[in-house]
Order: structure tokens, then sequence, then C-alpha cells
């Protein structure tokens, strides 16, 4: 049964897709913003939770947020789902280092 207030519509969750080429290279889609990012660490938002993609000499080669696409290129040792966006204050990072 839908919950949703009367005369509200929430817009359909964006789908997100992540293609990864032999841990060099990850194309992901339906990113909604990228959250911060080093060269050992890059997070991002969906509407399904957030992504975290951690390794060595990352960096951003593509992005574009209004398609919801980025490439990101160097060494991918790990990918890492969050929970969906909450009202908790620190997101990914925080949960991680508690």
């Amino acid at each position: 049964m839908n919950k949703e207030p009367a005369g509200e519509k929430r817009a359909p969750a964006r789908a997100h897709n992540v293609t990864m080429e032999n841990r060099g290279a990850a194309r992901l889609t339906g990113v909604v913003d990228v959250a911060s990012f080093n060269e050992q660490e890059i997070v991002m938002s969906t509407d399904q939770g957030e992504i975290a993609l951690l390794g060595e000499g990352l960096h951003i080669s593509q992005l574009n947020l209004e398609e919801g696409k980025v490439t990101v290129e160097g060494r991918i040792a790990a990918l890492e789902y969050g929970d969906a966006p909450s009202s908790k204050k620190g997101g990914l990072l925080g949960r991680m280092f508690r």
C-alpha cells in the first residue's frame, strides 16, 4: 500500500549501473552527486544510497551529473554500498569510522 500524502508524487528512483574494467576503470550511471573524492576514495550518491570506490590513484575522468554518468580511473580495490540517503549526519564515511 502506498503511504504517500495525498496529492504528493515522488519521482521514481533513478536506476544505476556499475561497469568495471579490469579493476582499472569504473563507469557508473544513476549518480546524483559526488559527495567527496581523493586519490584513495570517491563517494557518490544515488537515489538508492551511497557508493564508495576505494583504491589508489583514483581520479574522475568523466563527470556528467545531468545524465548521472561518472567514469573513474585508477587501481580500484573495493566498491561499497551504503544505505539510502537519510537525515543522519556523516553519511557513509561517518558510519564507517564510528
